[in-house]
């Protein structure tokens, strides 16, 4: 099974507002970088789309590391949020409705077609992947913008 390094990252100018996310992926000497963007979005959904998007390029079942600043991302799968949601009726602890329950869902999906373990990268450091995910999700929010 192939072994591919994601990073990954998104941005929003407002919260809702013009989006981008950012991904690069990571195959032996192999690196592709991805993005795009959303005019009215928010974070967190950038954040979640960054994933869908690298996890959908790859083109058979790999064994996968993605690597995100995104607390919201890596502690839903590496906490158990996501079986909680699932099992509560896609419903918070609180009673109140999942937040992006579409995206989770399609994340839900991507992941069980591959072996995915989940990362959390400090944001805005020195973690030189991190830093250029950062910056192609900027780059896109701010084409979303025109």
């Amino acid at each position: 099974m192939k072994e591919v390094d994601i990073y990954t990252d998104g941005a929003c100018s407002g919260n809702p507002g013009p989006g981008g996310w950012g991904a690069v992926l990571i195959y032996g000497s192999h690196r592709k970088e991805l993005s795009g963007s959303d005019r009215q979005t928010t974070n967190q959904r950038m954040e979640l789309t960054a994933a869908i998007r690298a996890l959908e390029a790859l083109k058979e079942p790999c064994r996968v590391r993605i690597f995100s600043d995104s607390a919201y991302l890596v502690n839903a799968f590496n906490q158990g949020w996501l079986d909680k949601w699932q099992q509560g009726g896609w419903k918070t602890a609180k009673g109140s409705p999942v937040e992006n329950q579409d995206l989770w869902q399609t994340l839900l999906d991507l992941t069980s077609k591959h072996d995915v373990t989940w990362h959390k990268v400090k944001g805005h450091a020195d973690n030189e992947l991190n830093n250029r995910c950062d910056q192609l999700a900027r780059i896109a929010a701010g084409e979303a913008s025109l």
